[in-house]
């Protein structure tokens, strides 16, 4: 495996052909013989940095991301976030949802970063390349730090999350709002339970995401759903994307968010073995929809964008703005506009 981009003792690194690579004796490997964790490595490293600058090609409209897990036991077979895990020599398949890379010192690591005389306040995006309210966090328990650290600094931060383990640090995010901007959304692509439990199968289920929607609300903090993503041919039927906004804004949504899927290399070739095993008759259709690479023709783009929005206001729900206060759904790219000259779409999820 690779892990020079890792380690906080570079020093330790051997080299080998191509690279350097994590000394046997600066990574900890655990296995737990629990049931949710069966059949799960975990990885733990010393990172040398956790808050990290946003590439500046990226379209991203945030600058600074914080991700204490590399891999995801959601395993999600959308999830962009595969690629990743190749940068390590890991396996982007079964390997992102098996072998999770824990970073241990993440929380000491941020607050050393934010009393820092460099760091300027900046806002700080988390759960934007895995979730950080995976599973493996209850073992972990990494947030409760990281949100104390942002708190104590004032520090304006987002998430994003699949994971109802968020409601385990409530209070924490309640002191935080009071002293810096809080933004939270819940990622609910769709409710059908059947979609959920095969492309989804390591995630909490639709409702209980909703549950999570409803309890922030309950509790002063303001929650948008990112409705990502929206599966075409699978998840796209008015009647499916009706029960998806009606269940959003009656959980007490402040925003929702409308992303279609996009199949980045990586993703793509996962999803589509996926495709090919639970779906064959849909996979002539997909190679021709996603012929021209990652995304969804623009038209097809806009025609979702534009019923679920009509949708929203219909239930009483706005779609999320660029400039707007709260939630994670605010700061994520829209989807485009007739004149947008290229296609738009969450790269997260």
């Amino acid at each position: 495996m690779r892990w020079d981009n890792l380690t906080d003792n570079p020093a330790k690194t051997t080299k080998s052909g191509d690279g350097a690579l994590f000394a046997a004796d600066a990574v900890t490997t655990r296995t737990f013989d629990t049931p949710e964790f069966r059949g799960i490595t975990f990885h733990e490293i010393r990172a040398r940095s956790v808050v990290n600058r946003v590439p500046g090609a990226s379209r991203m409209p945030f600058e600074w991301t914080v991700n204490p897990y590399r891999g995801c036991t959601h395993a999600c077979v959308y999830c962009f976030a595969r690629k990743t895990h190749s940068y390590l020599d890991l396996d982007t398949g079964l390997g992102f949802d098996s072998q999770i890379v824990v970073k241990v010192n993440a929380p000491e690591l941020v607050r050393r970063e934010l009393a820092s005389s460099r760091w300027h306040g900046a806002h700080i995006a988390m759960g934007t390349n895995v979730d950080c309210y995976q599973r493996a966090e209850g073992r972990y328990r990494l947030m409760p730090g990281i949100l104390t650290a942002l708190r104590d600094h004032a520090n304006p931060f987002s998430i994003l999350t699949k994971g109802t383990l968020i409601l385990r640090d409530l209070e924490l995010l309640r002191q935080a709002a009071e002293v810096t901007e809080v933004g939270v959304s819940v990622s609910v692509g769709f409710v059908d339970p059947e979609l959920w439990r095969t492309v989804e199968p390591g995630t909490p289920s639709p409702e209980r995401r909703l549950d999570v929607v409803r309890t922030l609300s309950e509790h002063g903090i303001g929650c948008g759903v990112l409705m990502a993503p929206v599966i075409p041919f699978l998840g796209d039927r008015p009647e499916q994307l009706r029960a998806t906004v009606r269940a959003v804004a009656a959980a007490g949504a402040t925003s929702v968010t409308p992303l279609v899927l996009h199949l980045r290399p990586g993703a793509r070739e996962w999803f589509m073995e996926w495709l090919g095993r639970h779906h064959p008759h849909l996979v002539r259709r997909y190679e021709r929809l996603y012929a021209e690479g990652a995304y969804a023709p623009k038209w097809y783009q806009r025609r979702i964008t534009r019923y679920v929005h009509e949708l929203a206001a219909e239930y009483g729900i706005g779609p999320s703005h660029r400039g707007t206060s709260r939630g994670f759904a605010e700061r994520v790219e829209p989807q485009p506009r007739p004149d947008s000259p290229e296609p738009t779409q969450l790269t997260l999820l």
